[in-house]
């Protein structure tokens, strides 16, 4: 066989002849995917009903993540790293939870986890012909996007009036070939229960992250409450435990080598039917820009806070965040290169060009459908260097001018008439935005702050002339001051890095901000105008790309006309695999678990392998309770199946044939980190914490034997 024709056809066994185990599927595709043959012992609409409690019914969206309940008091489990912000944020110098772990020994000893919300699913629904029925014969994308928007807020609108505690949005599958409604109920009230030390819930740190074998006990507890009646109510003394009508029974057998795992959570986004041009994209500009960009804040926060504790908790989740994007996108960029991905794009769509060619409907059709995509990427590319620097300036490039372009936003958006307002502005979004003040500044460092600030100016400074950001002409043509100075004197003068301060801005006209001669607002009204045309560029771009994209799909389908599964964007997801190991390189196995042997060999006593000493112990002394695998003469800690996931699972359950949670997702091997693109059935691997080894921390180390008690795992 051709070189060129056998990477086609491998790459088309990926996209087309899904493996087995691939797919972060649809709720309601499960029933496709002949799961009892494979190995599920319970039926599928155990896993999801429609009309019927089912084990779906036990997971809930959470801090970016995905969690589930454990016990009829609405107790939750998911990561250490997605409890990550609460801990953070309810951390002192004095009372440290990030290192030295919480415990509420009591249910009244349980503090509010700020900012956490978690989403429950209550009701999932086609929508398809409503939506495409309201764009029937309309032509222009624009006004067809329009009518899309108008027609989901008629159809959202009756779940979410007059109502606080439910969310109601149309998810579009398949770059619109698709629409479903998700209906979740929203509990505002979520609290800290139980967190291991981070010398155990983040064991190995950034050295292991993404990597294999791995030792972390990557989980903690959380618990939901609600209001009397039920409603999802923010913090109150009152408030009582929800009750949730499912929740999951924890495994009581070990898992063993080649066992039926399945997962239900939140998967961010992939981009697993992208062309060939999107990935050149990525590839050559956007994850290499990224890279770097995030590396050197990296760099900076660590120059700025070495010593200090009080300023490595400020920015303890920027730095926790930007670390794990940039070695997911570093594992990325390797994976793209180390196999060739984009030639592999190009040899299957000159396939599909080919098949398309072959008659006059599917010519005209979809011949020309890539080119024109391709045509569509001059239109950012022309000023890529610019925008990418400009994106430092959205996020970034300090707090104060954050605020600076929320208040400018609002106070814009009031200055409209009602009917020409983005139709996301509501002034409960104002007040949601000032709530949120409190978690901003729970970040904010100055001496970090002004560095990112500096930094940016000083990017934009290097820019060609010809990509300019236009706006900050009258920080660069001071002559009189440095922009170290200019960085001094903001700071020194803005009314935005004081949060009493800043919550009286947001009511405020335009003008009334102008006039208070603010730096930040003055920056951020000089950028408005270059952020308005890339906005409106890169929705035209948007606008185009995803209508283009939809009809490549349509010709996928045609062409096949195989089941594909969805890309993921952030919607509730199914997918299944086994326990198995696998080979990263020559002559190198490795194998499925990891014990608490590992834990001890990798332990140095110093940060980010010094596991805590009484760990040590209990391992020398053998002294592993119940939660030892016979088979092991250990405990085991971790374990790798192959699900298909990606980041927003992190905190997804891992249950087993019987729909038992046996362990909790929390990533996936560096060797697939390409996997949002393409999944390798020989190489990618989902990476979960040992529920025996959860309730072995928990009962041993944590002394919470009452939660294990909860959970129906007392003696």
């Amino acid at each position: 066989m051709k070189k060129s024709a056998l990477a086609t056809l491998l790459f088309f066994t990926f996209i087309m002849q899904l493996h087995a185990q691939e797919g972060m599927w649809l709720l309601n595709q499960i029933n496709q995917l002949d799961l009892n043959k494979q190995g599920l012992l319970i039926s599928p609409d155990q896993v999801y009903s429609k009309d019927k409690p089912s084990v779906s019914d036990a997971i809930v969206q959470l801090g970016g993540g995905t969690a589930s309940f454990v016990s009829k008091d609405g107790l939750l489990i998911t990561n250490h790293h997605v409890a990550f912000g609460a801990l953070q944020r309810t951390s002192t110098v004095n009372s440290d939870y990030l290192i030295n772990g919480f415990l509420a020994k009591t249910r009244a000893d349980e503090i509010k986890a700020p900012g956490y919300r978690a989403m429950l699913l209550t009701e999932m629904r086609d929508v398809t012909n409503e939506i495409l029925d309201a764009v029937k014969g309309i032509s222009d994308q624009a006004e067809k996007n329009k009518k899309i928007k108008e027609k989901t807020e008629s159809i959202t609108s009756p779940y979410t009036k007059d109502k606080t505690d439910i969310d109601a949005e149309v998810s579009q599958m398949y770059n619109g070939r698709q629409y479903i409604l998700y209906v979740h109920k929203v509990f505002k009230d979520v609290r800290i229960v139980y967190a291991p030390p981070s010398s155990i819930g983040n064991y190995g740190g950034e050295t292991d992250n993404w990597m294999w074998p791995r030792q972390t006990g990557d989980f903690s507890f959380l618990r939901v409450y609600c209001a009397a009646d039920g409603s999802g109510k923010e913090f109150a003394a009152d408030n009582v435990p929800y009750h949730p009508k499912v929740w999951l029974k924890v495994a009581k057998d070990f898992l063993k080598d080649g066992d039926f795992n399945f997962i239900v959570g939140y998967p961010g986004q992939t981009t697993r039917y992208r062309s060939s041009t999107s990935v050149y994209y990525n590839e050559h500009y956007n994850y290499p820009f990224a890279i770097k960009n995030f590396q050197e804040i990296l760099d900076l926060c660590d120059r700025l806070t070495k010593n200090n504790r009080e300023g490595q908790l400020k920015v303890a989740s920027l730095t926790k965040g930007l670390a794990n994007v940039m070695k997911n996108y570093q594992g990325k960029l390797d994976g793209m290169r180390k196999t060739h991905f984009y030639e592999k794009k190009l040899e299957f769509e000159k396939e599909f060009v080919k098949w398309a060619n072959s008659n006059p409907q599917t010519k005209e059709k979809y011949a020309g459908i890539l080119a024109k995509e391709k045509d569509e990427y001059k239109l950012i590319e022309v000023t890529k260097n610019r925008d990418q620097v400009f994106q430092n300036f959205q996020g970034l490039a300090g707090t104060p001018l954050n605020i600076a372009g929320q208040l400018i936003y609002f106070a814009g958006q009031r200055d409209k008439a009602e009917s020409e307002r983005d139709p996301d502005f509501t002034e409960e979004a104002v007040n949601q935005t000032i709530d949120g003040l409190q978690y901003t500044f729970a970040n904010y460092f100055e001496p970090v702050d002004k560095a990112l600030m500096l930094r940016a100016l000083k990017m934009a400074k290097e820019l060609p002339q010809e990509q300019r950001i236009t706006g900050l002409e009258y920080v660069f043509t001071d002559d009189l001051k440095t922009l170290e100075q200019f960085v001094d004197d903001a700071y020194k003068s803005s009314k935005l890095a004081n949060q009493d301060s800043v919550k009286s801005l947001f009511k405020k006209t335009t003008k009334e901000l102008e006039a208070l001669n603010d730096p930040f607002i003055k920056m951020a009204l000089s950028l408005e105008p270059l952020s308005i045309q890339i906005q409106e560029t890169s929705g035209k771009f948007n606008v185009n790309v995803t209508a283009l994209r939809k009809v490549y799909l349509d010709g996928l389908f045609e062409w096949k006309g195989t089941t594909m599964y969805p890309d993921a964007n952030g919607t509730k997801r199914f997918t299944w695999g086994k326990i198995k190991g696998y080979r990263p390189a020559d002559a190198v196995w490795y194998d499925p678990f990891s014990t608490l042997e590992g834990v001890v060999e990798k332990n140095t006593g110093v940060e980010p392998f010094d596991a805590p000493p009484a760990l040590v112990d209990l391992y020398y002394k053998k002294d592993f309770g119940r939660w030892a695998n016979p088979a092991m003469k250990d405990v085991p800690v971790a374990f790798l199946n192959q699900c298909d996931i990606t980041g927003g699972n992190s905190g997804s359950p891992v249950m087993n044939a019987k729909g038992e949670i046996c362990g909790v997702a929390f990533d996936g091997n560096y060797e697939s980190m390409i996997s949002d693109w393409q999944y390798d059935y020989a190489l990618q691997r989902c990476i979960s914490v040992d529920i025996h080894y959860v309730l072995f921390i928990t009962g041993k180390i944590g002394k919470a034997g009452f939660l294990l008690e909860e959970m129906g795992e007392g003696k």
